[in-house]
């Protein structure tokens, strides 16, 4: 009962508060201090994120070997997925998987309304997850989490969905500028992936959001970029047409990845069972990881091993130890690992594990890089003279910007993540040529192609996106005056006479729509009393160019509008007239949806 009251009282004090903040603050400074707040819980939360997954993955392995294959490989992301399994079923009791997909989905379908337990389950369940070993990142994780604490917080101040849909961009940019100490790239994910529109009133939000939360990573980290590198080589004119040449390859590898992903998706999305789907995906993910050790957790490891210069280290706890010396099979086992790393992402995902794409792009692209120049450089007399570490570095702005469909986020990111900010030119171009590679075979990333295919995406292609918001059921006009067929022209007219429409359904005894009767077509009889009884409405109706079903979406029922060049046509369900929408409502209900999601 004590609870109940204090709970009680409680709720009053936060109505009244909130109130009072209505009456005093207005809308638009105040969203400035709640992304200020966002930020601020977003980059602890990013933080902690981390401390998680290292402190779990330190735990477990610290004491391999590495001069030996380590078989507890085979062990350890079996466990993880079946704790993170455990947990998702009989806690969370929701499908948290896919966080990126999931922040697009809820923009787009649910007015920016995230569920509370998402501000912690994905954080939970995706440190354990690659904690364990899971071939995942960290980072689609965060942006969900950033995005339901962002999504929370303005649903407690009852802010409006537009406003909903910016905190939701500042809570996503926060956690990748808290994560990745990025704040450019932070902000600049929200613009090319969740497509939040840069505008006066979003600008400053998402720049404090993605600028607190990389304070936040700063204070507690120090000022250290997240991959060493140090550019001992610079990058000369006359190797622009080497990047050329792997931004192109960069798209292909893109391309692969996603492909690949979606195949394997498909695959585990047949498997009804969770046991099935735990015993498949893990016996994968333990196989790869047990032969290729760099494919364990996030892989930045393996990543800092290529930037340093080191690369006989990734054989570290593998069989292969002891060929470390040996160029060639080095490159084979680089390339191996490329083209496993996508099967053990997603047999991390479909098996149960909670975990993003971030991470395995970057990883996937810093090989890529790497692989190239290496080949090049030892294939021919003297090599060709290119720095493998800058093209590590440039293979992880083109991979990410190919799979994600975010050229900018692609170089900001990587040059904010390693301090390699004299390598613009070149990570521009890879960047670039990668993403216009891509885009020849995928008009869609990897987020959101799932989204897109079951036609839920409004976030991207803007006329589109409106439309999708409008219901064919909230446009429905019902105020037409229905006749029958068995009706005489003398029935009709009276019809007429106490209507103010000029168009009259034509319906059955059972309700179903068998024409249409037009005050133009029969103009010229209806003031002919001798016809009043002999003409009946048979004789004059006509059929509608189409009808529109009820549970049709409005990007198909404007189709019908344009072949048909009507103005109005009659909606049934299932052969049962409804009612009528008119082409001049919809445009009404356009600019007023229009109006709603882009004032600023």
């Amino acid at each position: 009962m004590a609870y109940k009251e204090i709970n009680n009282r409680f709720t009053d004090a936060w109505f009244r508060f909130v109130s009072w903040r209505e009456r005093h603050i207005n809308e638009r400074t105040f969203v400035v201090l709640l992304a200020l707040v966002v930020g601020v819980v977003c980059g602890f939360a990013a933080q902690l994120l981390k401390y998680l997954i290292h402190q779990i993955s330190h735990g477990l392995t610290s004491h391999m070997s590495s001069t030996t294959a380590n078989y507890l490989y085979l062990v350890y992301p079996v466990v993880g997925i079946i704790i993170v399994t455990l947990f998702v079923q009989f806690v969370v009791k929701d499908n948290i998987s896919h966080g990126v997909t999931r922040v697009l989905y809820a923009i787009s379908r649910r007015k920016s309304r995230l569920k509370k337990r998402n501000m912690y389950s994905s954080l939970i369940a995706s440190s354990i997850t690659i904690g364990f070993g899971g071939s995942v990142g960290a980072e689609g994780p965060i942006v969900f989490t950033g995005a339901a604490i962002g999504s929370n917080i303005g649903k407690a101040f009852r802010m409006s969905p537009r406003i909903l849909m910016l905190l939701v961009g500042c809570g996503a940019a926060a956690g990748i500028a808290g994560i990745f100490r990025a704040p450019i790239a932070g902000m600049l994910f929200t613009l090319e992936v969740l497509m939040i529109d840069l505008t006066g009133a979003t600008v400053m939000p998402l720049l404090i959001s993605s600028i607190t939360g990389a304070t936040v990573a700063y204070v507690l980290e120090g000022y250290n970029a997240e991959f060493f590198f140090a550019q001992s080589e610079p990058f000369a004119v006359s190797k622009i047409p080497y990047a050329a040449a792997l931004g192109i390859l960069c798209g292909f590898a893109s391309l692969y990845f996603t492909r690949a992903m979606f195949m394997m998706e498909s695959m585990f999305g047949k498997i009804k069972q969770r046991w099935k789907k735990i015993c498949i995906g893990g016996v994968i993910l333990a196989l790869l990881i047990f032969l290729f050790p760099p494919l364990y957790g996030e892989g930045y490891g393996a990543i800092n091993t290529l930037l340093e210069g080191d690369y006989s280290k990734v054989l570290d706890g593998t069989f292969f130890y002891v060929d470390r010396d040996n160029t060639w099979f080095i490159a084979a086992f680089i390339g191996a690992v490329i083209l496993t790393k996508v099967f053990a992402t997603s047999a991390t995902n479909g098996a149960g594990g909670v975990g993003g794409t971030f991470a395995p792009s970057l990883f996937m692209g810093a090989l890529c890089g790497f692989l190239y120049a290496f080949v090049l450089n030892n294939m021919f007399d003297g090599g060709v003279g290119i720095s493998n570490k800058n093209f590590t570095l440039m293979g992880m702005a083109g991979v990410m910007a190919g799979v994600m469909h975010a050229p900018l986020m692609g170089m900001f990111l990587t040059a904010e993540m390693t301090g390699g900010y004299d390598l613009f030119l070149p990570l521009l171009i890879v960047s670039t040529l990668s993403y216009m590679t891509i885009r020849i075979f995928e008009p869609y990333s990897i987020y959101t192609m799932r989204l897109a295919k079951a036609g839920d995406l409004i976030t991207h292609e803007k006329d589109k996106s409106v439309l999708t918001l409008l219901k064919i059921d909230n446009l429905i006009e019902k105020d037409f005056k229905a006749v029958s067929p068995k009706m005489n022209l003398k029935e009709v007219v009276d019809i007429i006479a106490t209507s103010n429409r000029n168009l009259f359904p034509v319906t059955d005894d059972d309700g179903k729509l068998v024409g249409v009767v037009l005050l133009d077509d029969i103009r010229n009889i209806m003031f002919r009393p001798d016809l009043y009884k002999k003409m009946h409405v048979t004789r004059f109706m006509t059929m509608p160019p189409a009808m529109i079903e009820i549970n049709q979406p409005m990007e198909e029922v404007m189709r019908i509008f344009d072949k048909t060049n009507a103005w109005n046509l009659p909606v049934v369900e299932n052969g049962r007239y409804v009612g009528f929408v008119s082409k001049s409502k919809i445009f009404n209900s356009y600019r007023r949806v229009l109006r709603h999601y882009c004032d600023d």
